[in-house]
């Protein structure tokens, strides 16, 4: 990959992955031309406590997404490479997202776009990352909005002034600028959440419910290894 000049970067506990991070993917693939998209399942979530599937089972969930969202993109001409990347699973300690920008910006050097997907939701909470002040540095930020997560309501005081700072209204700014840029695209609503998929897989609609949420690969491992009982 060492000719790629865009990249998206779309990290998660992906416990388990979800048709919504597929559609956000395959979105933001298309509208910003992604040379790839590397899916990075988080090794340590540190703010989300206990009871989270084990890593290596979510990266292999993630993995198994990761053969649908191909089929996805070749189905849709989209020619955007998917990679699976391992990197915050074999990373000792807890799982930041600073940390991680820092290792692929390394990688794919200093003029390659490198863009953090996200939902709105996530963007909310962004001040409670680690050293989320400096992620900018190193990343592009493209951000699909979500139900109950209106960006035009009044948030924090931090994320107000980094719209302010950093807020682009051309998705085509950020293949040109390797980091620095929010790119807030309304066209796009995901409405699914790991947490909630969880619950309703416990329940008795499971099988309705995974059929229509969890990509076929990734509910084939489900079934096979009896997770979400």
């Amino acid at each position: 990959m060492s000719t790629i000049k865009k990249i998206g970067i779309l990290g998660g506990i992906f416990d388990p992955p979800h048709i919504g991070h597929l559609k956000l993917a395959t979105h933001f693939a298309k509208l910003l031309h992604l040379d790839a998209l590397l899916l990075i399942p988080s090794g340590e979530p540190w703010q989300k406590g206990f009871g989270i599937t084990p890593a290596e089972i979510r990266l292999q969930l993630t993995e198994a997404a990761g053969i649908d969202l191909a089929r996805a993109f070749l189905y849709l001409k989209i020619s955007t490479q998917v990679g699976i990347d391992r990197i915050e699973v074999d990373r000792a300690g807890p799982s930041y997202a600073i940390d991680t920008v820092k290792a692929l910006r390394e990688r794919f050097g200093e003029s390659a776009s490198l863009i953090w997907l996200m939902g709105a939701d996530s963007l909310h909470v962004l001040p409670s990352w680690n050293s989320w002040d400096k992620l900018s540095q190193y990343v592009n930020f493209a951000v699909a909005t979500r139900p109950q997560h209106d960006l035009n309501e009044p948030t924090s005081p931090e994320v107000s002034q980094f719209l302010q700072e950093h807020q682009t209204k051309d998705a085509a700014a950020l293949e040109n600028q390797a980091a620095g840029l929010i790119y807030i695209d309304e066209s796009v609503n995901v409405d699914l959440s790991s947490t909630a998929l969880r619950n309703r897989l416990k329940s008795s609609s499971r099988s309705t419910v995974a059929s229509e949420q969890i990509p076929t690969h990734t509910l084939e491992i489900i079934t096979n290894l009896g997770l979400y009982q």
